[in-house]
């Protein structure tokens, strides 16, 4: 019983590994085969889904300390749904109330501190506002809102059969 319960918290930790993955390679073939370059706060948020992919992945190699595992996975997930919380509502705004465009990423943390660097990135600009993709209705950031929280809940649903059985072990 304890190893079916063990194995079965590793695969959802890999299902949540591979499902990162797929994730961010769709973000790389937008940008790379089809051209469409990410705004500041669309690489924000793909900073929090490597993050994912890092705890789901240590969680489905490990088996080990689940609990952490899923609860960070959470974290960089909440991350990353607050950032396309933003960006939705960025992109919800009438074109006279988007801010103005600014620096690129790199230009800002080549010449700003990084607490400045992240505060701009945080607030967006009028490049994350622009709609360039969109799948049934929603854009690019309100797909990253959808997977950001299924991804977070996952991680930490995938730790419920594992509590449980943890507490029926010691008794």
């Amino acid at each position: 019983m304890k190893n079916s319960f063990l194995l079965m918290g590793r695969t959802g930790f890999a299902i949540g590994a591979a499902i990162c993955a797929a994730l961010l390679a769709y973000g790389y073939f937008l940008q790379y085969v089809q051209g469409l370059q990410p705004c500041p706060l669309c690489m924000v948020q793909r900073g929090f889904f490597f993050l994912m992919l890092v705890f789901f992945a240590a969680g489905a190699l490990h088996g080990r300390a689940a609990l952490v595992y899923g609860g960070l996975a959470f974290l960089s997930a909440a991350g990353g749904a607050a950032t396309a919380s933003r960006q939705v509502w960025l992109q919800s705004l009438p074109p006279d109330k988007v801010p103005q465009c600014g620096p690129d990423l790199f230009f800002m943390l080549d010449n700003f501190p990084l607490a400045q660097t992240l505060e701009k990135l945080f607030y967006g600009s009028g490049e994350c506002a622009v709609v360039d993709w969109t799948f049934l209705g929603l854009s690019m950031p309100g797909w990253v809102l959808v997977c950001a929280v299924l991804l977070g809940v996952a991680g930490l649903v995938i730790n419920w059969p594992l509590r449980d059985s943890r507490s029926a072990w010691r008794g």
